[in-house]
């Protein structure tokens, strides 16, 4: 496989679905006139939300090289016979799991996605937040 087969248009458009739509979300929010509202406090916070998913649009379109670089890795590792541990780590997000339905589609191995997801399901976790007693 060349870096030709995952440079193409339609593949970036794809990988970075998630990106394009924090991408038209942030600019959606920019364009809501809340200025009209007369509470100038609310353009800020809408300022500051703009800017958060902004930056994490970007944030997700930087890491384009990285994608390629993985989807060559999971390629090589898996071109004669598929190594369910070699996926584990691009099944516990979206953005992953993109990568690994790309590459299974070039493998011919479509049907092994289906394994993956029932053992690679990602899991809850839970926060345990402990209560400090203040003195009253």
């Amino acid at each position: 496989m060349s870096e030709k087969s995952i440079a193409t248009f339609g593949r970036f458009v794809y990988l970075n679905a998630y990106a394009f739509l924090l991408l038209f979300l942030g600019v959606g929010i920019a364009f809501i006139p809340i200025y009209r509202f007369g509470q100038w406090w609310l353009v800020a916070v809408q300022a500051v939300a703009v800017f958060f998913i902004l930056k994490g649009s970007v944030e997700i379109f930087r890491s384009w090289n990285d994608k390629k670089r993985k989807y060559h890795v999971l390629i090589e590792r898996n071109a004669e016979t598929i190594r369910h541990d070699t996926f584990s780590e691009y099944m516990t997000a979206p953005c992953g799991r993109l990568l690994v339905k790309i590459v299974l589609k070039d493998l011919d191995k479509q049907n092994e996605y289906k394994k993956l997801t029932k053992a690679h399901k990602p899991k809850k976790s839970i926060v345990y937040v402990r209560e400090i007693n203040k003195p009253t």
